[in-house]
């Protein structure tokens, strides 16, 4: 980058991104249509959460979708336009893309009434990044300087602070990376990014039961694997203040009960409707049905840390594996055109998003899939199997899937249920799944190299496959080192291509979001990540 000009036309170039995918429900514009009570809550279908409610622990929606309404970061996206916006943060300058000046704004405080200052984000961030504290999101802060001293590939740290990070004043710190990145400011929206009150550090983990926050809700309960209760906090300073009086995120084991409960109203507003009634759910729901993009694509991998797919030849197996899958019947047919069929492992609408990049990898042709899964030496036992979480309405879609990699290529293949999505999760962080995955992916921000490098970078939190290729990660970071967000999206597009020839993970299609609401609330909107406007939510008058 050169110069404050170019930086912000980079983040503008970005948000264009984002705002082609921000739109709200293709049949409602979710408008109001009578009196709100501002006091009033409502529930929304959730699941338990994986980990502590800490915001460098959670990568999955049941605990990340919590943590985004308990916290408040120096800046988030405008579900309205899709542009970037500050909260916390005054203003961040750089005119390097790499040496960043950030200004707070006064008045932010935790909900325990103590002040948000620079020291609050440092120390968040110093902590959250450190080995010893087995923070599942620590890799986003990789790019700081230091971060290799406070969390060494191997071995204790060797610093508790990281060198990138210093304090000015209670409004100001300063951030040096390792090198230029110039989407540096848009991954500040994430989460991990959050900042911590001091009481955090006296028991980080009972902090993780009852948090606290300096978002636009504040925690009220946990009652694990039934619900978390956040209610409005009055003193938020944030651009998006909450028009309702609090949200109960409720926990089903099956999503069948989930949309039941909607229909009846005994459920406010709905994640996605599951697939035995994506055919019904607009007749059932009206206007209040939902159906529009999604910065989210569905994958299944491969446990690429099994000897069963170690080898170079085993790249061919995984191809044809891919090639035997009727990715448009299955989302025409079992998933009722509610998804589109994916041939990149890029969600459309994120910029740098490039057509068709896995090519014939992703072309149905069962004879090609035979073929290669011959070539190359067949799966061990001549049976997969692909695990999922049966509480998020994956089973008709991964039967349809085995059903089609069977018959094209003789190889057996059943789905691996799990109970919930923490169960699954729990297998798939410690490596401990022998054959195929589910790993949806929804964006942290709408550019290709969170799809790419934040999924498939050797030692990358969501790397679930232990995917590791140095071509790969040659050409992710040349990609990182780009001056504009512009180049960096092209050069991701090379990086990209690399996974055509490995194939750590098979595409198989983008998501939509097909959700609903209830005759309980109106204005209600959802946002390209497919979470729904939690703050703009309003309750109707009883």
């Amino acid at each position: 980058m050169r110069g404050a000009s170019q930086a912000k036309w980079v983040v503008a170039a970005v948000a264009v991104a984002l705002a082609a995918t921000a739109c709200g429900s293709s049949s409602s514009d979710g408008a109001s249509s009578g009196p709100a009570n501002a006091q009033g809550t409502f529930s929304y279908q959730s699941s338990e959460p994986q980990n502590l409610l800490q915001p460098a622990n959670a990568m999955e929606v049941g605990g990340g979708r919590v943590i985004k309404n308990l916290f408040k970061g120096l800046v988030d996206y405008d579900p309205s336009n899709g542009k970037l916006r500050n909260q916390v943060a005054d203003k961040i300058e750089t005119t390097d893309a790499q040496n960043y000046t950030v200004t707070l704004k006064s008045g932010w405080t935790f909900h325990d009434g103590t002040p948000v200052t620079a020291q609050s984000f440092v120390d968040a961030w110093n902590w959250s990044a450190n080995t010893k504290n087995n923070q599942i999101n620590s890799d986003w802060f990789s790019d700081i300087q230091g971060y290799d001293a406070v969390h060494p590939d191997k071995g204790d740290p060797t610093a508790e602070t990281m060198s990138g990070l210093k304090v000015v004043d209670d409004t100001h710190f300063t951030i040096a990376l390792t090198g230029p990145v110039s989407y540096f400011e848009y991954k500040l929206g994430y989460t991990a990014f959050s900042p911590l009150p001091k009481v955090f550090y006296t028991d980080p983990a009972k902090y993780g039961q009852s948090p606290i926050g300096n978002g636009p809700y504040k925690f009220v309960s946990w009652e694990h694997n039934k619900a978390i209760t956040l209610a409005a906090y009055d003193k938020y300073e944030g651009a998006d203040k909450p028009k309702n009086g609090g949200i109960v995120f409720k926990n089903y084991a099956q999503p069948e009960a989930a949309y039941k409960d909607l229909v009846s109203d005994n459920l406010d507003v709905l994640d996605q409707v599951d697939p035995s009634d994506l055919a019904s759910y607009k007749n059932d729901l009206g206007d209040r049905a939902v159906d529009q993009p999604q910065g989210a694509i569905q994958n299944i991998s491969f446990s690429l840390y099994q000897d069963s797919w170690k080898g170079q030849d085993k790249a061919k197996v995984r191809q044809g594996l891919s090639m035997a899958i009727d990715r448009d019947t299955i989302t025409k047919t079992v998933l009722n055109g509610s998804r589109q069929p994916a041939n990149t492992w890029v969600a459309p609408g994120a910029m740098g998003y490039k057509d068709n990049t896995c090519g014939e990898a992703c072309t149905y042709d069962p004879a090609k899939a035979k073929q290669l899964v011959t070539e190359g030496g067949g799966v061990p036992g001549n049976k997969i199997t692909v695990l999922y979480n049966a509480d998020g309405g994956h089973k008709e879609w991964v039967d349809a899937v085995c059903n089609s990699i069977r018959q094209a290529t003789g190889v057996e293949c059943v789905g691996d249920p799990k109970p919930d999505f923490k169960s699954a999760r729990d297998l798939v962080k410690n490596k401990k799944v022998d054959g195929l995955m589910r790993t949806g992916w929804v964006q942290d921000y709408p550019l290709n190299a969170n799809f790419l490098r934040d999924v498939y970078g050797t030692g990358a939190a969501a790397n679930d496959a232990g995917y590791s290729s140095p071509e790969f990660d040659k050409l992710a970071a040349e990609a990182d080192k780009a001056t504009t967000v512009e180049k960096t999206a092209e050069l991701y597009q090379q990086a990209e291509a690399q996974l055509a020839k490995d194939m750590p993970s098979i595409p198989l299609w983008y998501y939509k979001t097909t959700a609903g609401y209830s005759k309980n609330v109106q204005n209600v909107k959802y946002d390209s990540f497919g979470d729904p406007v939690f703050t703009q939510v309003e309750v109707k008058q009883k």
